[in-house]
C-alpha cells in the first residue's frame, strides 16, 4: 500500500446494542474459562466431558468477542459462524443434558440451555446473530470493503 493509498475502514460492530454484546460476551468469557480453569485443575476426573465443554464454550465466547471488537466484514462473518455454532452447542448439549442426565455429573456453560447462567448462554448467540445480520443490512456496500 503506497502513502498515496487510503485503508480500508472496517464497519464497526461495537455501535449501539453491539458494544452490550461485547460486554456480555467479555462476561461469559471470564465465567466460562475461568470456571473451567478451575475444574479442569481441580477435579477433571468427576466431569471431564462438562469441564472440557465448558472450556470449549469459553474459547468460542472469546472468538465472538475478538471479532465484535475487530469489525470489518470478515469478523462480521466470523462472529456470524461462531454464533451459530454456540447456539448449536448449546441447543445440543442442553438437550442432552435433559435426556441422558448421567451424563454429566456436573454442569457445564451450556447445561439446561445455560439455565445456570439465567439462560444468557441460549440468548446471546441469537441477539448476536440478530444484530450482526442487522449490521451487515445496515451498512450497505461499503460493508463489503473490511
Amino acid at each position: 500500500m503506497t502513502a498515496t493509498e487510503e485503508k480500508p475502514v472496517r464497519a464497526r460492530l461495537i455501535g449501539g446494542p453491539g458494544m452490550l454484546l461485547v460486554w456480555l460476551y467479555g462476561v461469559m468469557v471470564v465465567g466460562a474459562v475461568s470456571r473451567s480453569i478451575v475444574q479442569i485443575s481441580t477435579q477433571f476426573d468427576k466431569a471431564p466431558l462438562a469441564y472440557s465443554l465448558s472450556a470449549v464454550a469459553g474459547v468460542v465466547y472469546g472468538f465472538i468477542t475478538y471479532s465484535l471488537v475487530r469489525g470489518g466484514e470478515t469478523a462480521r462473518r466470523v462472529a456470524l459462524v461462531c454464533c451459530a455454532a454456540e447456539l448449536l452447542g448449546v441447543l445440543t448439549v442442553g438437550t442432552w443434558t435433559l435426556v441422558e442426565p448421567s451424563a454429566f455429573p456436573d454442569a457445564t456453560v451450556w447445561s439446561d440451555y445455560g439455565m445456570g447462567y439465567i439462560f444468557i448462554p441460549v440468548l446471546l448467540p441469537l441477539s448476536a446473530m440478530y444484530w450482526l445480520r442487522k449490521a451487515r443490512t445496515e451498512q450497505g456496500p461499503a460493508a463489503s470493503r473490511g
